[in-house]
């Protein structure tokens, strides 16, 4: 595989690339391309975390890059995640990471070869990672760290508790502390990554080193998977659509915006069947939107239509499926059909994997805590 090859993988379906030259200079230099994605633990994973994630680090993996998902649990109990009950948030992380590994194997990935890292292993003895999160600090502003627990769903305004402000320089100092020379996340965590971006030649605790020279990671934000649920308003007001889309995407505390990867096929399809799907309109339509960043990415697409309603459709790419909706000649229940379909057979796999009594409990005391 070329250069140009493993440029094209690294950084295909994702909404941003900090810097697209800097990650070039690497692949020239032949630089071993180390990955690292973080996951804050709060409950069951859904498909924008498990599928949107595998594909890519599918992508990543097929580019040569070894690739680490690291287990926020510090974090999660930082943000009161799971009720903040840092036992129980331990606890959860190894189901949180059994769904990780079955997801990226059905996306094409290999997950044996992918190092999982909790919170308590990274920073067990470590004063290394204390002093580099000091460190962080040193170089961040207060004003800063408020604008930035955004990362962790909060906003700037909002009355939070000292220790959240630890959150940006612990997810910045992770970075580091793992040796990332790529931070990969979604584009919600952009801040962390920005900060990590310039702090990275003032650090002296735990610097990113290339070829023996402090260096800056590269920053990889793939696109986040709108929800399912309706808009507050339709159609969307002028000038505020992309306020409106940032707080619809796909979330776990929104009833009815996210597909688990561990739902059963009738979850799947009455949460599909219920999902906002205006009939011919393309702008805003996470049926669509799915369809594009998720099922495109297999290749061609298959509409199983009964044939009183026209039989079978198949679509080569996302263009030609947004021009027949866009044209009303696909009703928006059967395309809603169609991608359910597709997801039962992609989660299939992983239902499979995670039907064991040991998961079975975990999933069931997950569920018991937060209440989906």
């Amino acid at each position: 595989m070329n250069i140009d090859e493993k440029f094209a993988l690294i950084t295909r379906n994702t909404e941003e690339v900090l810097t697209p030259d800097e990650l070039k200079d690497l692949l020239r230099r032949n630089v071993p391309l180390t990955h690292y994605i973080g996951f804050e633990i709060s409950g069951r994973p859904h498909i924008g975390s498990g599928l949107m994630t595998g594909a890519k680090i599918a992508d990543f993996q097929k580019a040569g890059v070894h690739c680490t998902i690291y287990l926020a649990t510090y974090h999660a109990w930082i943000n009161n995640k799971l009720g903040g009950d840092l036992a129980f948030i331990t606890k959860a992380a190894t189901y949180f990471a059994e769904c990780l590994k079955a997801s990226i194997d059905a996306m094409g990935g290999d997950s044996t070869t992918i190092a999982f890292v909790s919170g308590q292993q990274l920073y067990h003895h470590n004063d290394d990672y204390w002093k580099l999160v000091l460190e962080v600090a040193k170089h961040t502003t207060l004003n800063r760290a408020l604008r930035s627990i955004s990362i962790a769903g909060r906003e700037e305004h909002d009355d939070v508790p000292l220790a959240l402000l630890f959150y940006p320089a612990m997810q910045v100092a992770d970075i580091f502390a793992l040796g990332a020379n790529i931070a990969h996340a979604g584009t919600d965590q952009r801040k962390a990554h920005v900060i990590a971006n310039d702090v990275a030649l003032k650090i002296k605790t735990k610097p990113l080193l290339i070829d023996g020279k402090p260096s800056k990671p590269i920053s990889i934000h793939h696109h986040l998977l709108m929800g399912l649920a309706t808009p507050p308003v339709w159609p969307l007001p002028e000038g505020s659509k992309h306020d409106v889309l940032t707080s619809l995407k796909m979330s776990k505390s929104i009833t009815g915006s996210a597909v688990f990867v561990d739902d059963t096929p009738d979850d799947i399809r009455t949460k599909l069947k219920n999902a906002f799907c205006p009939e011919g309109h393309t702008d805003y339509n996470p049926i669509l939107d799915w369809t594009k960043h998720l099922i495109f990415r297999d290749g061609p697409f298959t509409v199983n239509r009964p044939q009183k309603f026209g039989g079978p459709l198949t679509f080569k790419n996302q263009a030609e499926l947004e021009q027949t909706f866009l044209d009303k000649r696909i009703h928006p229940l059967d395309l809603k059909n169609g991608v359910a379909d597709w997801l039962t057979a992609k989660l299939a796999p992983v239902r499979e994997r995670l039907n064991t009594p040991e998961l079975t409990t975990l999933r069931n005391e997950i569920t018991e805590a937060t209440g989906r």
